[in-house]
């Protein structure tokens, strides 16, 4: 069934505003959940139309996906209680479209640390601030037994457009201090994608066959010691660092410096040949180390 319009959570943030843009660019109409006058100004601006209300408000969300051709589920609850507010808007969001498309968002660090490069068949050990995911990915993809139409994106760590965790933790930092943070010795790699990029793989998970699970990355995978080196040249501070251990990493981040020191290769060969995804940034060390 072709999709017309789209029903996205989390349209305002980093990764939401460049989905609706990618969306609007594929002749997609949009609405977008919002919750202040900010968010809502924001997606208007894009192209969208705003709902008002959040994820806890199951009626809205069962309402406004009842009236769109598909869903993408973006938004994230920042609280203790992320993992029983995403299960209820994934169930309403479903409720909602019933046989329309349902692209969830998980991430790949519930792989955990992977050593070789792997893809999304491989065994699943997350970190603690991620491991609620396994649960809720599975019963949203178990729907696909029942007549719906659900797909798991899972994207690397996003990067670009001034924004993402690299900024937040690395490069914000690094500008204040003069140093990058580098937890351990930094020869663990990342599996990235640019924030571009992952928005064009959402808008063509749309598209992809009920049960399907995509990891949204690219098949770069840099240490976070050649990361740091692109974040310090970029933030004017080149060859300088912070060494962390672990510990005093958590301490300082929270919880997602246990995945930062994750060892992750995976592929995104799955999504470029089943949905024929072709990721334009390719170069996130060049990319990373240009000034901001």
């Amino acid at each position: 069934m072709p999709v017309s319009t789209v029903f996205v959570t989390g349209g305002s943030g980093y990764i939401g505003r460049r989905a609706i843009a990618a969306l609007r660019d594929h002749g997609i109409g949009v609405t977008a959940l919002v919750r202040s006058d900010r968010s809502a100004g924001t997606v208007s601006r894009l192209g969208a139309e705003p709902v008002r209300g959040s994820l806890t408000d199951t009626d809205v969300l069962r309402e406004a996906a009842s009236r769109a051709d598909g869903v993408i589920h973006l938004g994230a609850e920042a609280s203790a209680d992320a993992a029983t507010v995403d299960r209820g808007a994934a169930d309403a969001l479903q409720d909602g479209v019933g046989a329309g498309p349902y692209v969830h968002t998980g991430g790949v660090w519930v792989y955990g640390n992977t050593g070789v490069v792997v893809d999304e068949d491989a065994p699943r050990n997350p970190p603690p601030i991620t491991a609620w995911r396994l649960a809720n990915e599975e019963r949203v993809l178990a729907r696909a037994a029942t007549g719906g139409h659900p797909v798991v994106v899972m994207p690397g760590v996003v990067h670009g457009g001034g924004g993402g965790l690299i900024e937040t933790f690395l490069a914000g930092p690094a500008r204040e201090s003069g140093a990058v943070p580098l937890i351990g010795d930094g020869s663990n790699h990342w599996t990235v994608v640019h924030v571009e990029d992952i928005a064009e793989l959402y808008v063509l998970a749309l598209g992809a066959p009920a049960g399907s699970v995509f990891a949204g990355v690219t098949e770069e995978h840099p240490t976070l010691a050649e990361i740091a080196g692109a974040v310090g040249r970029a933030a004017g501070c080149p060859g300088r660092t912070e060494r962390l251990t672990l510990a005093q990493a958590v301490d300082r981040m929270g919880p997602v410096a246990e995945a930062f020191a994750l060892d992750q290769r995976l592929t995104g060969a799955r999504a470029r040949s089943v949905l024929g995804w072709k990721p334009r940034h390719t170069e996130v060390l060049r990319e990373l180390a240009e000034p901001g």
